[in-house]
């Protein structure tokens, strides 16, 4: 299981502005270099990290940067160390990258008890063809 970060796919992401910039791209680099090593893996982009109680959200998840374009775009760090473990060891999470971000607690349909649900509703797969253009070389 790797835990990387949301925004992978924008090169004009402001995270890739900071320090020596590009940090998001050189995540993905490594994403696909897991990705092509023929080692079963999970690749959890969670957005920006909460210091709120984990197990009180419903849970969002996304491929190839969907959620930065609605208005969830954050998740408690609890609740990324709960998907980050369940990923160990469940058949949906076998071979996948996806987003996660979470509802206020109280909104939507209540905490998230099942992540093998969440995943298995995934709307696709990652496209790592993306971004294109990228100032880091991608393999």
């Amino acid at each position: 299981v790797l835990v990387s970060y949301m925004g992978g796919t924008q090169i004009d992401n402001f995270l890739n502005t900071m320090g020596d910039g590009n940090i998001l791209l050189w995540k993905r680099k490594a994403e696909m270099y897991l990705k092509a090593s023929g080692l079963d893996y999970a690749i959890v982009h969670p957005g920006g990290l909460l210091d709120k109680e984990g197990g009180k959200r419903e849970l969002l998840a996304g491929v190839d940067d969907s959620l930065l374009s609605g208005d969830r775009r954050s998740v408690p760090r609890a609740d990324v160390a709960r998907v980050a473990v369940a990923c160990l060891t469940l058949a949906e999470a076998r071979n996948v990258s996806f987003d996660l971000a979470s509802r206020e607690e109280g909104e939507g349909s209540g905490a998230t008890a099942d992540v093998g649900a969440l995943l298995a509703n995934l709307p696709g797969e990652y496209d790592y063809s993306k971004p294109t253009g990228s100032p880091v070389p991608l393999p």
